[in-house]
Formats: structure tokens, C-alpha cells, sequence
């Protein structure tokens, strides 16, 4: 392919962006909708295998319905000359694999947040049915403003599926970032780019894959058999809570992965805020040896383990303190001893210590000569650490021998979140108002995968510990967005076809004949136009195969009266030519000799069949 070659009539190739393992990548213009795109035309090997093609258009056809910031956008695909190219947005940026080699390992928090908006991407498209299969830098495009944007998706899998595997050398490139189930050839899933997505994540930060060698075979062996060193190992600067994420999401078992894209994002980006909030350490979780040892400080690559600092001095101090507190204790009790005797008969009043720290209430209650017994229990109304009341209550006379039992605030009590996703709305307000908390904010979304009034998210999030009284926040499904079918009559079939993907409705194309409308033209569509869908809902098109067709009978040999009648009973208009065809045969004076359209021709009725009557030719003369 060169510049200024156009594609399907329409699209402009203006230069050449980069060439992989599958296909070529140009800059074109859109010369139907005048924009600039990027174009993906594959590689002459790919266009041969058959098998390969239909398998790329399914899947590519799959793929253009993914809708999300983070993702390339799919306009079109198509084939000219023998040659299968796809249609996509382009971005004006770099790919991650350019940043890398440019700049080496990127900043924790930069790496994260990439991370971040590729589990997205990842999220949107699992939800979607589709799994990557290749996410690696060369799949990462980061625009001039900082947006990031995964491209390949759906493509990956016909390349997996394609003889081309079996090739020598056929998977260099991409055995860096292949989880250990594809390594083994077993069928990937999801959680298998989540393992792609932590190799990247690692790369960003320690500037080098966690696997290296000669061979991919080698690379792959390791992806099986090997643990990569902790990141922090290779780059100080990475914070131990990344290091636990990156680590699970490149466990070699699937099952102690994070399970969905979702998960994977949110321990990202509370990995960056520190231990408390981490989420990714699951209530049963399964540590293996290797990863046991690594924790330990002595697995391969792990921290090194830190020497604690002595506990003696601390000991002696504390020995020494409490040696002084009892000998305290000691000659008070000596002295109230002495002084009982005098003090038996003597009252005082409580005093009224509510409100006060406790070690002001300690101290006022001792200078009345009372003992103090100290309990503590939640309060809703007094803060942590202050008075509630004592025992026996304040302004009450008693001896300054008495014992009083001062209550002091643990704070408000705290009750566990309950969990309310995929409950309905009415089921989760009442459970909420039951367990004391306060119903809060509710908010509308589209969705999907849950009908009307089933609760997507809530915040505070489950099982965290809270206050009676604390507001529980709601998204709330409104049921898939519906959308209006538009009127496509008199449209041609790619533009309905084009605009039916960009709003996320699939379809299918059927044909009629239609004197009417012409070829490849949408006669009427069902739905009918105006009628409300849900995103993903089947529309029919039905488009114009064109007029109907006949066959031209065989005229020769026919007079014109059985001429006209034979023309007229197929259909057609019947003529008679104003000149006639010379003839040696004295049997075809005055019968037809010749015809257009030629006998057998398929034409659209009502078509004018022109005959040649026979007229005998003159004898030749003698010389």
C-alpha cells in the first residue's frame, strides 16, 4: 500500500504510522465525512486464510460496538482488491510502548493511574463478552492531553485462532506479556488480561519486563514456572501497597487473581493512598510458599528483611515506672490508713464530673477523698474519652471512703455497613432503616445488566464499621438507556449500518426486490422508526436487492407474429429493427435472424427486445 491510494472508493491513505505482526497502520481521510482516521490493513498472508477473515470481521464487528473514552473507536471495516483493513479512530499521542523506551519507568503514581484507565477499558469490554487477549504497551495509547485509550480489542482472538500461530517465531513480540494459561495454550479469560495488564504495570514501573529471554519460549517457561521479584526490589520509590497489587494481579493461578477488571482498578487506585485503604486482601486469602517467602524477605527479588531494634531499654524504663507507681501506691494507701479513723463519719457530694476528660474527673473525685472504678461504653451524645455520669450520681452525700464508678465515652457504637448491591431499592431502604442507619442520597443510572430498581453501587461501602444514623448513599439501575429508532427509508445500507453501531444497537441486513427503491438502498427497517430501545437491541434492515429479473426467450426462427406474442407473454416490449440481417437461407426471409438483449440474458421487465427479420442476400456475381 502507498499514499494517496484510496480504499473502498472512499478512503484516502495520506501516510504510514507503524507496521506489527498482523498489519500495516496508515493515516487516511474519510473522504465521505471528512475526517482523519487511522487504518489497519492486514497483512497479504491474513487476507489468504479464509477462515482468518470471517473470524476478523465477526470479531471486529464486535469490538466497533465498545462505546468508552478509554477505548479506540472501531468506524468501519471492509475489504478492496483482496486486501481486509479496519477503520479506526485516531489518536494524536503515543503508544506506551514509545513512552517506555523514551523515558523508562514512569512515575508510581503516573503508572498507577494508567493502570487505572486500562482496567476500565478491560471492565467495559468483559462486560461487553470480549476478552483482549494481547494487552501489551504497543496497545496503549496515551494522547497529548494525558487520556488513555486500549485499541486491538476483539482482534487478538482471530489471531489466536488463526494457523498463523503455528509459525516460527509467530508470537515474538507478545510472549512478554502473556499470562501463564496462554503460555500453556489453555483458553484465556478475562482474569488472563488482568495478568497482561499487571505485567505492563510493572514494566512502568521498574522500566523492564519481570521476564526476560533469548527465546519466547524461554519468557513464556518463566510466565509458568517463575516469581518475578517484587517491583520495589528494582525501583524504591514504589510503594508497598503497589507491590501487593501488582503481585496478585500476576498470580499464576487465575483463581488468586483479582477476579474482575473492577476490582483490579479500585485496589489500584487505594493502593496509592496507603494500607487502611487497601481493598484487595480477600477474607480467606491463600498464600503460597513462594509468595510466603517473598513476604518474609526471602524469596527471590522480595525486601530485604529489617533487623528489629532492642526491646531492652524500653523493658528497664517500663520496670522502673511501675517500681515507682507501686511504692506510690504503697504510702498512699499507708497514709489513708492512718487517716480512716478520722474520716469514717466525715460526707461529701459526688461531684459532678460529666463532660470532663476522665483524667480531670479522676483527679477531681480524689481530691473529695473518694476511690474511683473506671468502666467505659459507647455514648451517641458524648465524645470518645469524656464522662457520661457516675454511680452513685452526682450531688449525692457519701462517705469519703466510697467507691464511685465513673462511665467514660467510647464514642458513638459501630455497626457494620450492610451489603445492598443487587438488592431492590424498597428491600434496601428497609433494611437499612432497621439497622439504624439513614437512607441517603439516591441516584439514577443506566444499566444494562439489572433491571429497573435494583441497587448498582452504595456508599459507605459494605462492612464497614459506622455510627447509627450515618447516611447510606444509592446508584439505584433505571433499566437499560432507551433509545429512538430513527427513520433510515431511502438510506444506503452502510450509513444505517454505520449509525445503528455508534448507538449501540445491533443489526441485520436482509434483501427484497424493489422496483421502487434503488439497489443497496434501506427500504424500511424493525422495528419501525420512533419505536424506544435498549442498547443491544436486534434491528432488522431491510434493503433493496433491486428490480426483479427475466430471462430473454430465444427468438430465431420465429415469425414476428409469434415473436411479439412470445416477447409480450415474458414481460418485455417487442420491436422490430428498421434494418434486417442479409441471410443465405431462404427459410429465414421475413423470420427472425437476430435479437437483443441475446437469448438467456437476465434483464428487468418491460425491457425492449429488438428482433432482425431475415432478408435473403444477392447471389454472388461472376468475375
Amino acid at each position: 500500500m502507498t499514499s494517496n491510494q484510496v480504499l473502498a472508493a472512499r478512503y484516502e491513505l495520506t501516510g504510514h504510522l507503524a507496521r506489527g505482526g498482523m498489519a500495516d497502520v496508515f493515516t487516511a481521510k474519510d473522504t465521505l465525512l471528512g475526517r482523519q482516521v487511522a487504518i489497519k490493513i492486514l497483512h497479504s498472508q491474513f487476507s489468504s486464510d479464509q477462515a482468518f477473515v470471517k473470524r476478523f470481521r465477526r470479531e471486529a464487528q464486535a469490538a466497533a460496538n465498545l462505546s468508552h473514552p478509554n477505548i479506540v473507536s472501531i468506524y468501519d471495516w471492509g475489504e478492496s482488491d483482496q486486501t481486509y483493513f479496519i477503520v479506526m479512530e485516531l489518536v494524536d499521542g503515543r503508544s506506551l510502548r514509545d513512552v517506555l523506551k523514551s523515558e523508562g519507568a514512569l512515575l508510581p503514581r503516573r503508572a498507577v493511574e494508567i493502570a487505572a484507565e486500562v482496567a476500565t477499558a478491560l471492565g467495559v469490554a468483559h462486560q461487553g463478552g470480549l476478552v483482549h487477549r494481547d494487552i501489551k504497551p504497543g496497545n496503549i495509547l496515551l494522547t497529548r492531553t494525558g487520556a488513555v485509550k486500549v485499541t486491538d480489542f476483539g482482534i487478538a482472538r482471530a489471531w489466536d485462532d488463526s494457523s498463523e500461530l503455528t509459525k516460527t517465531g509467530a508470537v515474538i513480540g507478545t510472549a512478554t506479556y502473556f499470562s501463564p494459561e496462554q503460555a500453556q495454550g489453555v483458553a484465556a479469560d478475562e482474569r488472563s488480561d488482568l495478568y497482561s495488564l499487571g505485567v505492563v504495570l510493572y514494566e512502568m514501573l521498574t522500566g523492564r519486563a519481570p521476564f526476560q529471554g533469548d527465546t519466547p519460549v524461554a519468557v513464556a517457561y518463566q510466565h509458568v514456572s517463575t516469581e518475578a521479584p517484587f517491583p520495589s526490589s528494582l525501583n524504591p520509590d514504589v510503594p508497598a501497597e503497589v507491590d501487593q497489587v501488582v503481585m496478585r494481579a500476576m498470580h499464576k493461578d487465575p483463581n488468586h487473581r483479582h477476579q474482575t477488571a473492577e476490582e483490579l482498578r479500585r485496589d489500584l487506585v487505594r493502593g496509592l493512598e496507603g494500607p487502611d485503604h487497601l481493598a484487595s486482601e480477600a477474607p480467606t486469602r491463600i498464600i503460597d510458599r513462594t509468595m510466603a517467602a517473598a513476604a518474609s524477605g526471602r524469596g527471590t527479588g522480595s525486601r530485604p528483611a529489617v533487623q528489629r531494634p532492642s526491646q531492652l531499654p524500653f523493658i528497664l524504663t517500663a520496670m522502673g515506672l511501675l517500681f515507682t507507681l507501686g511504692l506510690g501506691v504503697f504510702l498512699l494507701f499507708q497514709i489513708l490508713d492512718r487517716g480512716s479513723a478520722a474520716a469514717a463519719d466525715q460526707l461529701v457530694a459526688v461531684p459532678n464530673v460529666a463532660g470532663m476528660s476522665e483524667q480531670d474527673a479522676l483527679a477531681t473525685l480524689q481530691q473529695q477523698q473518694l476511690l474511683v472504678n473506671t468502666q467505659r461504653e459507647p455514648s451517641a451524645t458524648v465524645d470518645d474519652g469524656r464522662v457520661i455520669r457516675t454511680d452513685p450520681p452526682a450531688a449525692l452525700q457519701v462517705s469519703t471512703d466510697s467507691t464511685v464508678i465513673v462511665y467514660v465515652s467510647t464514642g458513638r457504637e459501630l455497626f457494620e455497613i450492610p451489603a445492598l448491591v443487587g438488592q431492590t431499592q424498597e428491600l434496601a431502604d428497609q433494611i437499612i432503616k432497621a439497622q439504624g442507619f439513614q437512607v441517603g442520597g439516591i441516584t439514577l443510572r443506566p444499566d444494562t445488566t439489572q433491571p429497573a430498581g435494583v441497587v448498582l453501587e452504595q456508599s459507605p461501602t459494605a462492612g464497614v464499621l459506622l455510627a447509627v444514623g450515618t447516611p447510606i448513599n444509592l446508584v439505584v439501575s433505571k433499566g437499560p438507556e432507551q433509545i429512538v429508532l430513527a427513520d433510515y427509508t431511502g438510506k444506503r445500507q452502510f450509513d444505517a449500518a454505520f449509525d445503528l453501531g455508534k448507538l449501540g444497537l445491533t443489526y441485520e441486513v436482509e434483501f427484497e426486490i424493489s422496483e421502487e427503491v434503488p439497489q443497496g438502498f434501506v427500504i424500511r427497517t424493525d422495528p419501525v422508526p420512533g419505536t424506544l430501545l435498549a442498547p443491544g437491541t436486534l434491528v432488522k434492515v431491510i434493503v433493496s436487492d433491486g428490480p426483479p429479473v427475466s430471462t430473454v426467450p430465444n427468438l430465431a426462427g420465429m415469425s414476428v407474429e409469434q415473436a411479439q406474442l412470445t416477447v409480450s407473454d415474458a414481460g418485455f416490449v417487442f420491436r422490430i429493427a428498421a434494418e434486417k440481417k442479409l441471410t443465405d437461407n431462404p427459410n429465414l426471409v421475413g423470420l427472425v435472424v437476430e435479437q437483443f438483449p441475446g437469448p438467456g440474458a437476465a434483464v428487468a421487465p418491460n425491457t425492449v427486445v429488438q428482433v432482425y427479420l431475415g432478408e435473403l442476400a444477392p447471389p454472388p456475381t461472376e468475375g
